[in-house]
């Protein structure tokens, strides 16, 4: 499991949600792959995926497993990749912990011709509640770190996510929000996506 990430039910309702959106034949790189939980469901969907990862003991768990995964840090780029060389680049829940993600998802969109950006929603009125009520920065099964030993070190919002989108020209295609391990389509999380989405998935491309 990512390290950053505890809620394994909803990691791998993520993991799920991306394989099947994700067409037969295509090539994807997942950055971040953790111990290879994703990769190994793209692989049995017959998806040629591969897998970046910085932790030493996941790269060897996934090469137990029979994964391609190289050790790599993320924040450095993508240099050695060519343009649009991927269908797909997968960036799970990982976003916020990179050093410099403005210049990580530039390097995906590069790279890859579509991205899956997900990432907890720090604009979730749980968070919200918590953080006015108790005057700390927030715990919660998605965000279960102290403030001084979290590897969350860009925490952002929904709406920070599509005000990025639109200054940087990216196109979000498709937008999956969740809470509490579910998918919610409703009439007031439509209007409400902010406020009442826990975490999210995004589907973004640029020309």
């Amino acid at each position: 499991m990512n390290e950053h990430y505890a809620n394994s039910k909803g990691l791998h309702l993520n993991y799920s949600i991306i394989s099947n959106l994700i067409e037969e034949g295509s090539s994807v790189l997942d950055l971040g792959c953790g111990d290879g939980e994703l990769l190994r469901l793209l692989k049995d969907k017959k998806i040629n995926s591969r897998g970046i990862e910085i932790n030493q003991d996941n790269v060897i768990k996934c090469l137990e497993k029979g994964l391609s995964v190289v050790q790599g840090d993320i924040d450095e780029g993508l240099q050695e990749y060519p343009d649009k060389s991927y269908d797909y680049i997968v960036l799970n829940q990982t976003l916020q912990s990179t050093e410099k993600p403005d210049y990580v998802i530039q390097e995906m969109l590069r790279v890859g011709k579509k991205a899956f950006v997900s990432f907890p929603n720090f604009g979730y009125w749980r968070v919200r509640f918590y953080l006015l009520i108790n005057g700390k920065m927030p715990k919660s099964k998605i965000l279960p770190f102290e403030w001084f030993d979290t590897p969350n070190i860009h925490l952002l919002t929904i709406d920070d996510f599509f005000d990025f989108a639109k200054k940087n020209k990216i196109k979000i295609e498709k937008t999956v929000c969740m809470t509490r391990a579910k998918v919610r389509n409703g009439f007031l999380r439509k209007i409400f996506n902010n406020l009442l989405t826990e975490e999210v998935i995004f589907v973004v491309s640029k020309d």
